[in-house]
């Protein structure tokens, strides 16, 4: 199945006592579908898994799957370097209702070759959707090396790959790839494969869809494109998109311990970005 071309890692929106903001977690949902986004990833990185209890985590995966605007998918983080929890997770998140799973590279305990097969081959176990391997050694402390992502291909449900190691880019086979870092969209278009899964498409997504379908324009929008991943980058990810959003009106700005609001020089870069691209 096609999951789309641009599908969003959202964001989760915190209230002013810090509890999940449900209904601004819908209607940013529906705000991406209406500007260029074909599918939504919740609780990744950008959505600050890391801090989410898991009940909160399996409520927003609920809460997308019940609430998602038409035609739109629906991709749930389910990873874990605990290899019993990234199954329940999984089982929950099919439950659920969502079109693929993603899941991360077990972070920390850095499995050998053998102990990543045997962790997928028990998530595979728990779902019968399309699994989405996350290869991002930045955050995992752990490279998934493109021969052995191919030899995890082989594993039903395997299907695709955010690869977010530039450096690995390249085609696998078995696997589709979705681009992990928003700088490698136009080269992952470029070869052919699925898309990106971003973190910019948050504010640009109308963009972003335009260099799908208008390759013929895809330098040109990738130039328009550049100043505002490089915002996105003046600080660790999502500290600058929430910035972003809080300066758009969408969502507030707050995040969770031990991630903090943008600095004022910080939020200044990023509004010189959306002024430059006339989003303010």
């Amino acid at each position: 199945m096609s999951l789309g071309t641009v599908l969003t890692a959202i964001v989760t929106p915190f209230d002013e006592q810090g509890a999940v903001d449900e209904k601004t977690f819908v209607a940013l949902m529906h705000h991406l579908a209406a500007h260029g986004s074909d599918g939504i990833v919740v609780c990744g990185t950008t959505g600050e898994s890391p801090t989410l209890s898991i009940e909160e985590h399996m409520r927003l995966v609920e809460l997308a799957c019940a609430e998602r605007p038409a035609g739109v998918t629906v991709v749930g983080s389910a990873g874990s370097n605990d290899t019993r929890h990234a199954v329940e997770m999984t089982e929950r998140a099919t439950a659920a209702g969502v079109d693929a799973i993603l899941s991360v590279t077990p972070y920390y305990n850095r499995p050998n070759r053998r102990g990543l097969a045997a962790h997928y081959r028990e998530i595979a176990r728990a779902t019968d959707k399309p699994i989405v391997l996350y290869n991002i050694p930045s955050r995992c402390a752990r490279d998934i090396a493109n021969d052995e992502l191919a030899e995890l291909a082989q594993i039903e449900h395997v299907d695709y790959v955010k690869q977010a190691a530039n450096a690995n880019l390249a085609p696998v086979d078995g696997l589709g790839i979705y681009a992990g870092n928003d700088e490698l969209y136009a080269p992952v278009l470029e070869m052919g494969e699925c898309g990106v899964i971003s973190v910019a498409s948050h504010v640009c997504g109308d963009l972003m869809a335009r260099m799908a379908r208008e390759p013929e324009n895809r330098a040109e929008l990738e130039a328009a494109f550049k100043p505002i991943l490089d915002a996105l980058a003046v600080t660790v990810n999502p500290i600058p998109v929430k910035a972003a959003l809080a300066m758009l009106g969408l969502c507030g700005p707050g995040l969770r311990l031990p991630l903090v609001e943008a600095s004022d020089e910080e939020a200044a870069v990023v509004r010189s970005a959306l002024e430059g691209a006339g989003l303010l």
